[in-house]
Parts: C-alpha cells; sequence; structure tokens
C-alpha cells in the first residue's frame, strides 16, 4: 500500500497535460519582477538594474544640500516594501556623505540606520549572537558608526533604541555603541585648546586661532593684528597676524647684534580639519648655558615661589657664589635657537614678512631689530634667501 499510491499519485501527474506547466512556470517568472510601493515595476527589469538606480540617485542630484539627501533616503524606502539591498544602498549613501555636506550630521547618521528592517536581525540564540548573525548588515551599520566616530559625531541614546530594535541588544553594532559612548565623551572636552565647531573658514579668524593656541605656553603673551598698509614700502597689502610676550621682547633686546636672527617657515598647524601655516622669527641653534643647583632638593625650609621673578631681571639667585650662571631657562629658549615672535600671514609672502619685522620694530617696541640682520630661512626648495639690514635689503643666490 505504500508503494503504490505514490506510483498512482505519479502515473496520473504523467497524464496532465504539458499546457498546464508551461502556464504555471510563466506565472512564477512574472512575479520576480520587483514592484513599487505604487504598483509599477522598477526600471532596469531586474535585480541588478534596480540596484544600479537606487545607487545612482546621490550621483543624478542636481542641488546636494541635506534636504535632498534626506529626499533620496525616503525615495528608497518607498520604492520597495521589503527594502531589498539596503546594505548596498547605506554603502553608497556613506561615500557621498561628504559630496552633500552632510558628514557630520547626526539626523542623516539616524535616517540611514532607519532603513535596515526592524526585527528580522535579532539574534535567537548566544551561539548566533556571537558568531554575529546575519554579518554583512551588523558590519554595514558598524562601519557607519565607525564613520560617525571619524567624523566626531557622537551618537544619542534615541540611537541606541534604534539599534536595539534592528539587531537587539547583543548584536555587535549595539556593543559599538556602547563603547563610542563611553570613550568619545571623554575626549571631547579634553584638549585644553578650545576650538568652535566647526571652525570659521575666515582665514584671518583661522589665524588669530592658531596663534593664541601656539602663544597659549606663555601666559603674558599679546597677539596683535597688522595691516601692512602701514609701512611705506610694502608692497603686498594684507593682515599680519602676530603673536609675542614681554619675555620674548626681553630676550630679543639681548641677542648679540653681530649675529642675524632667522624667519623660518612655513610650518603646518592644523585646527580640526583646516590647516593654516606660520613663520616664527628665532635665532641660530647655540649651545644653552648650564645650570648649577646649589639648593638642596629635599631641604623644605625656605620654599621657592614658582610666581615671583618671571623676568629676566629676577632670575639670579641672590647668595649664590658660583660663577656659573644659575639662571632659570625661558620655555621660549630651546635647543634649535631662541623663538623672539611667531606669525600668520594672509598672502605667506616674503613682503608680508617683511612687513611683520617692520611693524614688530614699530609698533610692538622692539628696537633691537633695527640693528639686527634678519635672514629669510624656508622650509621650501628655494635658491633665494632675502636679508634685511637697519635701512636696505639684498637678496643673496
Amino acid at each position: 500500500m505504500l508503494l503504490t499510491r505514490p506510483l498512482r499519485w505519479s502515473a496520473s501527474v504523467m497524464q496532465l497535460p504539458m499546457a498546464r506547466f508551461s502556464t504555471t512556470l510563466r506565472q512564477c517568472s512574472t512575479k520576480r519582477n520587483e514592484e513599487t510601493a505604487d504598483g509599477k515595476p522598477e526600471d532596469g527589469g531586474g535585480k541588478q538594474g534596480s540596484l544600479i538606480v537606487r545607487t545612482n540617485l546621490f550621483e543624478s542630484a542636481a542641488k546636494k544640500d541635506k534636504q535632498t539627501y534626506i529626499e533620496m533616503v525616503k525615495i528608497f524606502e518607498k520604492r520597495s516594501v521589503h527594502r531589498r539591498n539596503h546594505v548596498e544602498f547605506i554603502y553608497a549613501a556613506l561615500r557621498h556623505m561628504e559630496e552633500f555636506g552632510v558628514n557630520k550630521d547626526i539626523a542623516v547618521y539616524k535616517a540611514l540606520i532607519d532603513v535596515m528592517p526592524k526585527g528580522k536581525f535579532i539574534p535567537t540564540n548566544i551561539f548566533q549572537a556571537e558568531f554575529m548573525h546575519y554579518p554583512r548588515q551588523q558590519q554595514c551599520i558598524i562601519d557607519l558608526l565607525e564613520q560617525m566616530e571619524d567624523n566626531g559625531v557622537m551618537p544619542d541614546y534615541e540611537m541606541e533604541a534604534m539599534l536595539v530594535n534592528v539587531f537587539g541588544k547583543k548584536g555587535h553594532p549595539v556593543r559599538k555603541y556602547w563603547r563610542m559612548m563611553y570613550w568619545m565623551p571623554k575626549f571631547k572636552n579634553l584638549s585644553p585648546w578650545l576650538l568652535p565647531n566647526p571652525v570659521p573658514d575666515d582665514a584671518l579668524e583661522l589665524a588669530r586661532l592658531a596663534v593664541e593656541r601656539m602663544c597659549s605656553i606663555d601666559p603674558r603673551s599679546k597677539i596683535q593684528v597688522f595691516d601692512t598698509q602701514e609701512v611705506e614700502s610694502a608692497i603686498d597689502h594684507t593682515w599680519v597676524v602676530s603673536g609675542q610676550s614681554g619675555e620674548q621682547s626681553e630676550l630679543l633686546a639681548a641677542h648679540d647684534r653681530q649675529e642675524p636672527v632667522y624667519i623660518e617657515g612655513p610650518f603646518v598647524i592644523w585646527l580640526r580639519n583646516r590647516s593654516i601655516n606660520y613663520y616664527v622669527l628665532k635665532s641660530a641653534p647655540k649651545p644653552l648655558p648650564p645650570i648649577e643647583e646649589t639648593d638642596d632638593p629635599d631641604d623644605v625650609s625656605n620654599l621657592h615661589n614658582p610666581y615671583v621673578g618671571l623676568d629676566l631681571r629676577f632670575r639670579k639667585r641672590p647668595g649664590s657664589g658660583s660663577a656659573v650662571s644659575t639662571r632659570r631657562r625661558s620655555v621660549h629658549e630651546q635647543e634649535d635657537g631662541i623663538i623672539y615672535a611667531i606669525c600668520c600671514t594672509g598672502s605667506s609672502t616674503k613682503d608680508s614678512l617683511l612687513s611683520w619685522i617692520r611693524l614688530l620694530e614699530k609698533e610692538s617696541g622692539n628696537g633691537a631689530l633695527s640693528s639686527l640682520a634678519v635672514l629669510f630661512k624656508f622650509t621650501s626648495p628655494t635658491s633665494e634667501v632675502m636679508v634685511s639690514g637697519a635701512e636696505t635689503s639684498t637678496v643673496q643666490q
């Protein structure tokens, strides 16, 4: 009985006409074409064609801003109820975020996470949770979170709820989110040099922030903004942001008149994602005087107050009978030379730097510059070195 029934059923099936099978196969083949929310078939005629249309939405956009970017995401959500190819769409959207200027907007990252289907990728046991259930989808969202971390975008608690709805509490993207919430608040306000976010686009304001950041080593530093039009012989009319302290002026006044001073640069300083060039007025490298420690470091009967005697005239310690200089070394005296001033110019040309020297002599009270030779020592490959004397300037090859 067990063998005759399947044989009878198969024989009855063999007696059916072949037209019925062809009609059924044609109906199954027509259902494979995806339909949009409006009930119309997508362009491209298949999965590959629909994928090309979805990923090329960002490239064909005429206006690239946040509103257009959000509309592209909404178009993808309405094209298919099942939201197929969502991983490819998210990767394509991440590549074009910088073009649309939304790479630092947390609302856009939330919109991309909301594209993922809800409740489908939640692991049901410990093996699925540890062995990364649905690895492509989880790795896609991990890459999205890493891009947020690279751009300094801190997630919030709403994003945690969205990730839990998609991958569950034991999903790897949720673990990545928890690590970001632990470390990013610690590093957000860790830098002592606070900068606006985003940094200004104006070059003058950017130069002012850079000079203030570098001159913060000396609290008495003074930041000045010069206009090269005040110099009669100036050819390049631009601005100069200069930073110098009173201690640096004293060091410049004590500089040997027989030795020249140098303007070195350009050096690069980064302020978040922007950079600016700066120049340094300094002396030639020379050995620093040795410092003799005459006090007993374990003696607490006469403690030294570090906030008294910051000027050069107070540095000699009374009561020391040694002939070796025991003055305190300044923070501006480095092994590669003594730093006298620092500046940023709007054009970074030799003429603007020469005007900076004239303005330092005239406006900041650095009269010693009138009797010193100033050499331009550029780090970029050049064959010219400009020498500025008291009244004339020559160029040496």
